[in-house]
């Protein structure tokens, strides 16, 4: 019995260790997607000082390559400055909230979509309200969006990735329920439209 006990405890022990590493690694590579953004924000405001031209530019081209960091979501509600990287595989949500390939950036006019993990970025955003701000710092600029609407779906729904053009919409998702131990089941999806600068 007291063998069993050891044996126990070991493999306990050695299930924390590794869950502790992982995630330590998740954190230090969004932490260091979170510099990498704040770098190329900061080069983009050095280089313009007119950031109302820079936030109201049509970009019709842009394109990043898969794990490239490509800016920020920040949501003040939530005091959050989380980096948004090209690509929504495991390799990608690692480093942050994931930009869904083959969607829109912002002044493209169509659905723009993010996803991030529910137990690391996105842990909090069931805190969120309809009205509240959600803010995407680019490097041609920074857009902010209203929540207007929060649903749950089931976890193989794809209809919820659809062209919205012209009119752009921001759609964030993330693994449901926020304390699901295991595969979630549904996903929580928010959506938010553009906040028009007068």
């Amino acid at each position: 019995m007291k063998k069993f006990a050891l044996v126990l405890f070991a493999i306990g022990f050695v299930s924390i260790s590794i869950g502790g590493y992982q995630w330590l690694g998740t954190k230090q590579a969004q932490e260091n997607s979170l510099e990498e953004a704040q770098t190329i924000i900061a080069k983009q405001n050095y280089e313009t000082s007119d950031t109302t031209k820079t936030s109201t530019t049509i970009v019709e081209n842009i394109s990043h390559s898969i794990g490239e960091t490509v800016g920020i979501l920040h949501i003040p509600q939530l005091d959050a400055d989380l980096p948004i990287v090209e690509g929504t595989d495991e390799d990608e949500l690692e480093k942050g909230v994931g930009h869904y390939a083959g969607t829109a950036f912002p002044t493209q006019n169509d659905q723009i979509v993010l996803s991030g993990h529910r137990d690391t970025v996105f842990r909090r955003m069931g805190e969120l309200e309809l009205g509240d701000t959600l803010t995407l710092q680019l490097e041609y600029g920074s857009f902010s969006y209203e929540i207007v609407k929060t649903e749950i779906v089931d976890a193989g729904d794809r209809s919820i990735i659809v062209p919205t053009s012209p009119e752009e919409v921001l759609t964030v998702t993330t693994c449901y329920p926020f304390s699901f131990v295991g595969n979630s089941p549904d996903r929580y999806i928010i959506t938010a439209l553009p906040i028009i600068k007068e």
